[in-house]
């Protein structure tokens, strides 16, 4: 989810980072960093205090609210208010990375999160989304094994980077709250396999 920690190296000599919901393993060169001398408002605001009902009604609306809260253009804020409102109190962000071929994780809380990757998101532009998902519900605890695709723009047409958030989920019978994710970036040596590729069913 934004740039938590680097090493020297999803091409050439590119550097590893963790960035929003992804680890770009070996990624391109980063674009030329945008001037923003005001950010534009971001597109909703909620409490900070309470969540949208529509953004924690279902799995499937938590999720798509995560994608949705850290996406958006260059020079436009992301409601950090909103992000914080979709996780349980506790909750934490875990990027993975590799260092001297050793998988290496950072744990973060949502606040952390924040700080540590808004202003790259803000500046640069970013907009991920779920291509697939497999999942698991026992009682209150749900699994989601989603794959994202990251693009600097809406319409680029290929995205930069691609991997797996593995989602943890909790519903308390009055609404769905997001526990942790967890997420690894695909490499060259750890592409993703077809089961996690599969477009969801209609």
């Amino acid at each position: 989810m934004a740039r938590p920690y680097a090493k020297r190296s999803l091409a050439g000599a590119a550097m590893l980072v963790l960035s929003t919901l992804s680890v770009r393993a070996q990624q391109p060169a980063r674009p030329p960093q945008a001037s923003c001398e005001k950010l534009t408002p971001p597109s909703t605001h909620v409490s900070p205090t309470a969540a949208d009902p529509k953004d924690v009604a279902s799995q499937d609306a938590i999720i798509a609210a995560l994608y949705d809260v850290i996406s958006g253009p260059a020079c436009q804020a992301r409601d950090w208010d909103r992000f914080r409102s979709l996780f349980v109190p506790g909750a934490r962000l875990i990027p993975t990375g590799f260092t001297s071929g050793k998988a290496v994780t950072r744990v973060m809380t949502p606040d952390e999160y924040a700080t540590a990757s808004g202003a790259n998101l803000e500046r640069n532009g970013f907009f991920e989304k779920e291509i697939s998902r497999t999942g698991e519900t026992f009682g209150a605890v749900t699994h989601a094994f989603s794959t994202y695709e990251s693009r600097r723009k809406a319409n680029d047409e290929k995205p930069f980077a691609r991997g797996i958030n593995s989602i943890q989920l909790s519903n308390d019978g009055t609404r769905w709250w997001i526990v942790t994710v967890y997420w690894q970036g695909e490499r060259p040596d750890s592409p993703i396999p077809a089961q996690y590729l599969k477009p969801p069913a209609n």
